[in-house]
């Protein structure tokens, strides 16, 4: 699998498809009120996964980071324990199957990097490949420090022991921003829906006040103006929020 890259599967399409089309009629209700507009946009609701395919891989790598992070560590207590590189993995692939099942990423990815360590091709180029594909600074600096240390000839084990210790500190620390701006995200996602909600609660209190807003050419153009400042304001605080690995 090439980590760079992101599929969208057949469920896929229809959940986010689905999703984008609930959305764009949410919108079109609360700023225009018309079937002919929802129906003329109805292409763009149903092309919302590419959209979000984006925000799909880069979930992907986040999960995938993560699960890197135990599997270095528990290499790093495999290394400690007197155990050859080779073993060292072994041992992390039965503790990462535990941890997050056999199918998971992590998972997979060690066995097939034993399973191409037992048929002849070197570790380096094995771990290197998987490096390539993951799209991952963290495994490419890995991988790199490895195929340094075993060209160098130097102190292999404690040169690996340390900088898996190193990389899963700074994913750790990664990790605790994220929990700790968790809140942060959780309020935006709270306050981009207020101004749908006060315009159905005033709709409902009192039906009929922005009819004028529909049924006008001005209006329309106020709202049109609302909905393109309502979108950009989404989209500055979502990207205030992120926070780059």
């Amino acid at each position: 699998m090439n980590y760079e890259r992101y599929r969208l599967s057949r469920k896929e399409w229809l959940f986010y498809g689905f999703q984008g089309t609930a959305i764009l009629g949410l919108m079109v209700y609360v700023f225009y009120r018309s079937l002919l507009i929802f129906f003329l946009l109805l292409p763009f609701g149903a092309l919302y996964p590419l959209l979000l395919r984006g925000e799909l891989k880069k979930k992907r790598l986040e999960t995938l980071r993560l699960q890197f992070k135990d599997a270095i560590l528990a290499v790093a207590e495999g290394l400690h324990a007197g155990y050859s590189v080779e073993n060292a993995f072994a041992s992390s692939l039965r503790e990462m199957e535990l941890l997050y099942g056999s199918d998971s990423m992590i998972a997979e990815e060690i066995r097939l990097i034993l399973r191409k360590t037992s048929l002849n091709q070197t570790f380096e180029e094995a771990l290197e490949d998987f490096a390539l594909r993951s799209g991952l600074e963290d495994v490419r600096s890995f991988s790199d420090v490895f195929l340094a240390a075993r060209k160098s000839g130097g102190e292999l084990m404690r040169i690996i022991a340390r900088t898996a210790e190193i990389i899963g500190e700074k994913i750790r620390i990664q990790e605790d921003i994220l929990t700790a701006t968790a809140s942060r995200r959780m309020e935006q996602r709270i306050m981009s829906g207020i101004p749908v909600l006060i315009v159905f609660y005033i709709e409902f209190t009192s039906p009929g006040f922005f009819q004028v807003l529909y049924t006008t050419l001005p209006g329309r153009l106020i709202m049109t103006v609302c909905l393109f400042v309502y979108l950009a304001s989404c989209l500055a605080a979502k990207k205030l929020l992120e926070i780059e690995p």
